[in-house]
């Protein structure tokens, strides 16, 4: 089954992730998310093969985070992907998916979860 792994290909942990499933010669397609920026459909399809709240997946240590105050509110799950969304810099990276999987592989020990 292939997979897919969602980047920013200068994120230092991406890169870990990238460089362990090219290793490990599985069938991968590799998509930059800041040049090919994904649906709100997509991200609310992995948010919920992943099984959490979309919030979780924000940084919390991004100027965007800290500007919008999302510390200080409540996010519902259709807003905060629509903030990852015009904010593609709120999103944790890298998600890798796999069929009706996907798992947030940070740190990039996780990707064994779905390997």
């Amino acid at each position: 089954m292939k997979i897919t792994i969602y980047q920013k290909p200068t994120c230092s942990t991406c890169r870990e992730v990238f460089k362990a499933l090219k290793e490990s010669g599985v069938e991968m397609d590799s998509v930059d998310y800041y040049i090919e920026p994904l649906s709100k459909a997509k991200l609310a399809e992995l948010v919920k093969k992943m099984g959490i709240k979309a919030s979780e997946l924000f940084r919390s240590k991004e100027d965007i985070y800290k500007k919008l105050k999302l510390s200080e509110k409540e996010v519902s799950d259709a807003e905060a992907v629509e903030l990852m969304i015009k904010h593609p810099e709120l999103m944790q990276r890298p998600i890798v998916e796999k069929g009706a999987r996907a798992i947030l592989a940070r740190p990039a020990e996780r990707l064994k979860e779905i390997l």
